[in-house]
């Protein structure tokens, strides 16, 4: 039996038709199929038969456990977020510590009878969208290794998009969810930010950071933002509930906006393939509206070439105070954060009010649709 590429519901099917005892030989065959850095750079770290034995026992002993929706599902998390019994390490290995419990979204998807695979390697401290800053080893894209997976969340989407898992956590503050997702050709939602807790998350940006999701299809992504979408004040600050009357359907021709004067820096192929992805787009009936997206891109650069980058830096000074070992650090990573500690309070005011200039030109543009 084949269970690479099983979705959520085909997962589930196979365990309600099998015996316990057969779906946890297929979940050791599964786990044993796969190897940590270096030999996969995908994976930092994976259960032992232990974990794995003693996640599988603990999900037997729930009274109503044929009617979770994750029932034996097995899933990977991005090495940044919270799972007791395995190391969290930021892809920092002198960062490394033992949670005393899991993330709040990693709780949920137990409660919800989730088997956690491993934990996915990332760009350290999810500083960068390519996958390749991290000493665990660059995570190839899955479809050519000449070209990046994406970052900061590789190892989830690589797991996802080669069918080892239906469901993979990430974190997403600039692109680290979506961008991976992208180049990988797999489902990645970021939520609206505070509604997932990021209770049990290495910040990265605090004020930003949100838990992501990546999935095979649709409905799986759903499904698990369903099970992750609850309130956690007592964890994350930014938490907050969903709204009573979300928006949950949309114009039989919405309004799909291509942004234009984008630069390609000489490169060439990518032109053709975002053309020819307007054009797919537009034969689906939606109305095309063109538009310039140069206050986004003030935007973005405020969070790396500001004080914005300052957020990072308060994220692990304390840890940097200890002087870690020079060659467990990423260097580009290390000068992207380094930089925050140069800001002052009076930069960070003046970098608030421009923010807010710019949001206010962004909700202006699209106001007008």
């Amino acid at each position: 039996m084949s269970y690479i590429g099983f979705t959520v519901q085909e997962w589930v099917k196979y365990h309600f038709n099998s015996t316990p005892n057969e779906s946890f030989a297929t979940l050791c065959e599964l786990l044993e199929s796969q190897n940590a850095a270096p030999k996969d750079p995908a994976w930092i770290s994976l259960a032992t038969r232990d974990n794995l034995e003693h996640q599988w026992h603990f999900l037997q002993s729930k009274a109503d456990k044929h009617s979770l929706p994750l029932y034996g599902v097995p899933v990977a998390i991005k090495d940044n977020i919270d799972v007791k019994g395995f190391k969290t390490t930021a892809a920092c290995p002198s960062y490394a510590f033992e949670p005393k419990e899991d993330a709040t979204t990693v709780r949920l998807l137990r409660n919800a009878g989730a088997i956690i695979i491993g934990k996915t390697n990332l760009d350290q401290f999810a500083t960068g969208l390519v996958g390749t800053r991290s000493p665990y080893g660059i995570t190839p894209n899955t479809f050519n290794d000449k070209y990046v997976v994406g970052g900061s969340s590789a190892g989830s989407a690589s797991v996802v998009a080669r069918g080892i898992v239906p469901i993979a956590l990430g974190t997403d503050t600039a692109g680290s969810g979506r961008v991976p997702a992208a180049l990988n050709n797999v489902i990645g939602l970021k939520p609206t930010k505070g509604v997932f807790s990021c209770g049990g998350v290495v910040p990265a940006c605090k004020s930003l950071d949100c838990v992501s999701i990546f999935s095979l299809n649709l409905q799986d992504a759903q499904l698990t933002f369903n099970l992750m979408a609850h309130p956690d004040t007592e964890n994350d600050e930014y938490s907050r509930p969903m709204p009573d009357n979300p928006l949950v359907s949309f114009p039989s021709t919405p309004n799909v906006l291509v942004p234009t004067d984008l630069l390609w820096f000489g490169e060439t192929e990518n032109l053709k393939l975002f053309n020819k992805a307007v054009e797919f787009v537009q034969k689906t009936g939606v109305n095309i509206k063109s538009y310039d997206i140069e206050p986004l891109l003030e935007l973005a650069r405020c969070l790396y070439e500001g004080p914005g980058v300052s957020e990072r830096y308060a994220a692990i000074r304390k840890f940097l105070d200890t002087n870690p070992p020079t060659d467990t650090l990423d260097p580009t990573v290390m000068n992207i954060i380094k930089g925050g500690a140069k800001h002052s309070a009076v930069d960070a005011f003046e970098f608030e009010y421009k923010r807010q200039r710019i949001l206010q030109q962004v909700e202006e543009i699209i106001g007008r649709y």
